[in-house]
Protein backbone atom coordinates (compact mmCIF):
# COMPACT_ATOMS: atom_id res chain seq x y z
CA UNK A 1 0.00 0.00 0.00
CA UNK A 2 2.75 2.11 0.89
CA UNK A 3 4.54 1.81 -2.43
CA UNK A 4 1.06 2.62 -4.28
CA UNK A 5 0.74 6.18 -2.23
CA UNK A 6 4.59 6.87 -3.04
CA UNK A 7 4.12 6.40 -7.02
CA UNK A 8 3.36 9.85 -7.43
CA UNK A 9 5.74 11.40 -5.55
CA UNK A 10 8.49 9.49 -7.35
CA UNK A 11 7.20 10.52 -10.41
CA UNK A 12 7.01 14.42 -9.14
CA UNK A 13 10.99 13.72 -8.32
CA UNK A 14 11.76 12.02 -11.60
CA UNK A 15 10.27 14.69 -13.41
CA UNK A 16 12.14 17.40 -11.34
CA UNK A 17 15.46 16.00 -12.09
CA UNK A 18 14.69 16.04 -15.75
CA UNK A 19 13.34 19.41 -15.85
CA UNK A 20 14.81 21.29 -13.43
CA UNK A 21 11.84 22.19 -11.35
CA UNK A 22 11.95 21.28 -7.47
CA UNK A 23 9.16 18.62 -6.35
CA UNK A 24 6.97 21.50 -4.87
CA UNK A 25 7.14 23.35 -8.07
CA UNK A 26 6.23 20.03 -10.17
CA UNK A 27 2.99 19.13 -7.84
CA UNK A 28 1.34 23.09 -8.19
CA UNK A 29 2.25 22.56 -11.76
CA UNK A 30 0.32 18.90 -11.34
CA UNK A 31 -2.81 20.60 -9.57
CA UNK A 32 -2.69 23.55 -12.87
CA UNK A 33 -2.68 20.74 -15.03
CA UNK A 34 -6.02 19.17 -13.33
CA UNK A 35 -7.54 22.00 -13.13
CA UNK A 36 -7.10 22.66 -17.01
CA UNK A 37 -7.80 19.25 -18.03
CA UNK A 38 -10.96 18.82 -15.84
CA UNK A 39 -9.16 16.03 -13.50
CA UNK A 40 -8.36 13.69 -16.76
CA UNK A 41 -5.01 12.61 -17.65
CA UNK A 42 -4.31 14.39 -20.95
CA UNK A 43 -4.84 17.92 -22.47
CA UNK A 44 -6.11 19.00 -25.50
CA UNK A 45 -5.97 22.76 -27.40
CA UNK A 46 -9.57 23.09 -26.13
CA UNK A 47 -8.42 23.46 -22.51
CA UNK A 48 -6.22 26.36 -23.27
CA UNK A 49 -9.11 28.46 -23.79
CA UNK A 50 -9.48 28.30 -19.84
CA UNK A 51 -6.46 30.05 -19.32
CA UNK A 52 -7.47 33.82 -18.94
CA UNK A 53 -4.12 35.57 -19.61
CA UNK A 54 -3.97 34.04 -22.99
CA UNK A 55 -7.06 35.52 -24.35
CA UNK A 56 -6.01 38.66 -25.24
CA UNK A 57 -2.29 37.22 -26.45
CA UNK A 58 -1.09 38.15 -29.67
CA UNK A 59 0.68 35.09 -30.36
CA UNK A 60 -1.65 32.77 -28.03
CA UNK A 61 -2.36 30.24 -30.67
CA UNK A 62 1.43 29.74 -31.15
CA UNK A 63 1.70 29.69 -27.65
CA UNK A 64 -0.59 27.30 -27.31
CA UNK A 65 0.37 25.03 -30.53
CA UNK A 66 4.02 24.94 -28.51
CA UNK A 67 2.65 22.72 -26.15
CA UNK A 68 1.49 19.98 -28.83
CA UNK A 69 4.68 20.62 -31.53
CA UNK A 70 7.21 17.13 -30.55
CA UNK A 71 10.39 19.55 -31.07
CA UNK A 72 9.71 20.88 -27.48
CA UNK A 73 9.79 17.67 -26.12
CA UNK A 74 13.56 17.13 -25.98
CA UNK A 75 13.22 14.15 -28.35
CA UNK A 76 14.49 14.89 -31.29
CA UNK A 77 10.81 14.36 -33.10
CA UNK A 78 8.87 16.41 -35.55
CA UNK A 79 5.25 16.89 -36.24
CA UNK A 80 2.39 17.01 -33.46
CA UNK A 81 0.15 15.46 -30.78
CA UNK A 82 -3.40 15.73 -30.68
CA UNK A 83 -3.25 15.86 -26.52
CA UNK A 84 -0.27 15.64 -24.01
CA UNK A 85 0.66 13.67 -20.92
CA UNK A 86 1.56 15.70 -17.81
CA UNK A 87 4.95 14.90 -18.71
CA UNK A 88 4.81 16.45 -22.13
CA UNK A 89 3.46 19.74 -20.01
CA UNK A 90 6.01 20.09 -17.79
CA UNK A 91 8.73 19.60 -20.27
CA UNK A 92 7.21 22.16 -21.99
CA UNK A 93 7.03 24.58 -19.64
CA UNK A 94 10.36 23.98 -17.74
CA UNK A 95 11.77 26.08 -21.28
CA UNK A 96 10.62 28.90 -18.91
CA UNK A 97 12.84 27.97 -16.17
CA UNK A 98 14.54 31.08 -15.00
CA UNK A 99 18.36 31.00 -15.99
CA UNK A 100 20.20 30.74 -12.11
CA UNK A 101 22.67 34.01 -12.19
CA UNK A 102 24.68 31.60 -9.64
CA UNK A 103 26.40 28.40 -9.92
CA UNK A 104 26.20 28.07 -12.99
CA UNK A 105 29.18 28.05 -16.07
CA UNK A 106 29.16 30.74 -18.60
CA UNK A 107 28.43 27.75 -20.91
CA UNK A 108 25.58 25.88 -19.09
CA UNK A 109 24.03 29.65 -19.49
CA UNK A 110 24.53 30.14 -22.57
CA UNK A 111 23.08 26.59 -23.51
CA UNK A 112 19.81 27.72 -21.30
CA UNK A 113 19.73 30.65 -23.25
CA UNK A 114 20.09 29.19 -26.75
CA UNK A 115 17.69 26.52 -25.33
CA UNK A 116 15.32 28.96 -25.01
CA UNK A 117 15.59 31.08 -28.20
CA UNK A 118 15.06 27.24 -29.98
CA UNK A 119 11.95 27.03 -28.59
CA UNK A 120 10.79 30.51 -29.07
CA UNK A 121 11.86 30.25 -33.19
CA UNK A 122 9.77 27.06 -33.25
CA UNK A 123 6.52 28.82 -32.17
CA UNK A 124 6.84 30.84 -35.66
CA UNK A 125 8.58 28.09 -37.81
CA UNK A 126 4.89 26.63 -37.70
CA UNK A 127 5.69 24.64 -41.05
CA UNK A 128 8.82 23.09 -39.50
CA UNK A 129 10.86 24.03 -42.49
CA UNK A 130 13.66 25.30 -40.54
CA UNK A 131 13.00 28.63 -41.14
CA UNK A 132 10.77 31.50 -40.22
CA UNK A 133 9.18 34.83 -42.67
CA UNK A 134 10.18 37.82 -41.68
CA UNK A 135 7.35 39.41 -40.94
CA UNK A 136 6.89 36.79 -38.65
CA UNK A 137 10.31 37.88 -37.10
CA UNK A 138 8.93 41.21 -36.72
CA UNK A 139 6.56 39.90 -34.55
CA UNK A 140 8.47 38.04 -32.43
CA UNK A 141 11.20 41.59 -31.81
CA UNK A 142 8.58 43.44 -31.74
CA UNK A 143 6.30 41.83 -28.84
CA UNK A 144 10.01 40.77 -27.02
CA UNK A 145 10.64 44.77 -27.03
CA UNK A 146 7.13 45.92 -26.08
CA UNK A 147 6.22 43.73 -23.20
CA UNK A 148 9.96 45.36 -21.49
CA UNK A 149 8.53 48.14 -20.53
CA UNK A 150 11.43 50.26 -21.35
CA UNK A 151 10.39 51.73 -24.57
CA UNK A 152 7.38 52.27 -26.07
CA UNK A 153 4.91 50.26 -29.04
CA UNK A 154 5.76 52.89 -31.67
CA UNK A 155 9.14 52.54 -30.82
CA UNK A 156 9.69 48.70 -30.88
CA UNK A 157 7.90 48.56 -33.98
CA UNK A 158 10.72 50.83 -35.70
CA UNK A 159 13.05 48.84 -33.94
CA UNK A 160 11.62 46.05 -35.33
CA UNK A 161 11.76 46.66 -38.88
CA UNK A 162 14.99 47.58 -38.65
CA UNK A 163 15.55 44.76 -37.32
CA UNK A 164 13.72 42.67 -40.32
CA UNK A 165 16.14 44.35 -42.83
CA UNK A 166 19.02 44.03 -40.98
CA UNK A 167 18.60 40.34 -40.28
CA UNK A 168 17.67 39.32 -44.51
CA UNK A 169 20.85 41.59 -45.20
CA UNK A 170 23.17 39.10 -43.61
CA UNK A 171 22.56 36.90 -46.43
CA UNK A 172 21.39 38.74 -49.32
CA UNK A 173 22.84 42.31 -48.94
CA UNK A 174 21.33 45.27 -48.18
CA UNK A 175 17.28 45.09 -48.44
CA UNK A 176 14.66 47.39 -49.25
CA UNK A 177 11.27 47.17 -47.00
CA UNK A 178 9.38 45.44 -50.15
CA UNK A 179 12.31 42.99 -51.01
CA UNK A 180 10.99 39.74 -50.79
CA UNK A 181 13.22 37.33 -48.80
CA UNK A 182 12.70 33.53 -48.08
CA UNK A 183 13.08 33.09 -44.98
CA UNK A 184 15.45 33.20 -41.13
CA UNK A 185 17.29 30.28 -40.34
CA UNK A 186 18.01 29.36 -36.23
CA UNK A 187 21.57 30.77 -36.81
CA UNK A 188 20.74 34.35 -37.95
CA UNK A 189 17.48 34.48 -35.48
CA UNK A 190 20.89 33.98 -33.25
CA UNK A 191 22.69 36.74 -34.12
CA UNK A 192 19.59 39.29 -34.37
CA UNK A 193 18.35 38.41 -30.58
CA UNK A 194 22.33 38.11 -29.20
CA UNK A 195 21.65 41.49 -27.30
CA UNK A 196 18.01 40.76 -26.14
CA UNK A 197 17.83 39.56 -22.54
CA UNK A 198 15.58 36.26 -23.17
CA UNK A 199 16.65 35.21 -19.31
CA UNK A 200 14.45 38.06 -18.23
CA UNK A 201 11.18 38.34 -20.55
CA UNK A 202 10.51 34.43 -21.01
CA UNK A 203 10.28 32.47 -17.26
CA UNK A 204 7.68 31.21 -15.15
CA UNK A 205 6.67 32.55 -11.85
CA UNK A 206 5.67 30.86 -8.77
CA UNK A 207 3.55 32.58 -6.10
CA UNK A 208 1.09 31.47 -3.27
CA UNK A 209 0.32 27.65 -5.05
CA UNK A 210 -0.05 28.98 -8.29
CA UNK A 211 1.98 29.75 -11.58
CA UNK A 212 2.27 32.39 -14.22
CA UNK A 213 4.09 32.50 -17.35
CA UNK A 214 5.85 35.79 -17.75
Amino acid sequence: MGALFSAPDDHFQDLSEKTGFSPEQIQILHKRFKQLSNDEDSLRRDDFNNITDLACNPIRTQIIEAFFDKRNYRQNAVGSVEEISFEQFVIVMSHFLPVPLHNMTEEQRERMRREKLRFLFNMHDTDNDGTITLEEYKHVVEELLSRSGAIGKETAKGIADAAMLEVASITVGRMNPDDFYEGITFDHFLKILKDIEIETKMHIRFQNNACALC
